[in-house]
């Protein structure tokens, strides 16, 4: 299934997408949650409801007349993995950072999540904006001390997401949570592929593309630290609640890293596309006033 949090027509809801149609879950189904996450905590037995909903008999609306938002608009936690591909962890080494061997997390505060087709701004507070391809993870069902075997049980389903990243905050500190948390800095969606429809996700093609030209490109298959390792080693430490979203790392390729580094500029479109989940696209515009 295809799941999205939408607005339409100044009515905001929960939805299913099929044919090209948004099922309108708690229009069509009275005992459905009105958003995401807690539909994402009331468990197996609600999206079985939603498995059963056709689109003759529900309320629905044409895909094309909704503005998707961000699949789970306030999620609990926001967490994104560092230096999780090959050549990715080796263009941090050429540039002089101290790379650790071991998984590296950090914040994304969840203030900065944005909707998979809504602007981006580019902060007074700096220019340098950079890109960040990324699988994402939305986390199911509560938990705590999951094993690698059992990690995929917990996984509610994918999304694509743009770690966007304000470089010179992010250097400036050991942490990197500034820099990852700019208002807007964390587009996703468009909508979950819920994960039975995602047989293996360390073999999805992800590329991003900047005004069309392809500036990263990698198979999933490469992350590494697989999905699952990465779920066992958080919930060591934490309970993992539905609806967090955990970004899995990002290829070879970020801006900072071209010789002369790029950043982005106003009017710049980046876009971030996973073979069998979907595409996301953001414009940079000035941050308002």
């Amino acid at each position: 299934m295809k799941l999205i949090t939408f607005e339409c027509r100044g009515h905001n809801s929960i939805g299913k997408v099929v044919d090209n149609q948004v099922i309108d879950l708690p229009a069509s189904d009275a005992a459905l949650p009105r958003t995401m996450r807690e539909l994402l905590q009331a468990g197996p037995v609600a999206l079985e409801r939603v498995r059963a909903l056709k689109l003759e008999n529900s309320v629905s609306w044409p895909l094309a007349d909704v503005r998707l938002q961000a699949p789970v608009p306030n999620p609990e936690k926001f967490l994104a993995i560092g230096m999780n591909y090959t050549k990715h962890k080796q263009e941090a080494l050429d540039a002089g950072m101290q790379v650790p061997n071991t998984q590296i997390w950090f914040n994304k505060q969840v203030s900065c999540v944005n909707g998979p087709f809504d602007p981006v701004h580019l902060p007074r507070a700096s220019d340098k904006v950079d890109y960040e391809a990324e699988l994402g993870v939305i986390i199911g069902r509560r938990c705590r001390h999951v094993s690698v075997a059992d990690a995929p049980s917990v996984v509610a389903g994918y999304v694509v997401i743009n770690d966007v990243s304000v470089r010179d905050w992010q250097m400036a500190s050991p942490t990197m949570t500034l820099g990852k948390s700019f208002n807007t800095h964390g587009p996703f969606g468009p909508w979950i592929v819920t994960a039975d429809e995602v047989p293996d996700p360390h073999n999805l093609n992800m590329r991003m593309l900047v005004n069309g030209e392809v500036r990263q490109e990698v198979n999933t298959g490469e992350l590494i630290y697989n999905i699952w390792e990465q779920i066992a080693h958080l919930s060591t430490v934490m309970t993992l609640e539905p609806g967090d979203v955990l970004a899995t790392g990002t290829p070879s390729g970020v801006g900072v890293a071209l010789k002369p580094p790029q950043f982005r500029k106003l009017g710049d479109v980046m876009r971030v596309e996973i073979d069998g989940i979907g595409h996301i696209e953001n414009v940079v515009v000035a941050e308002p006033a």
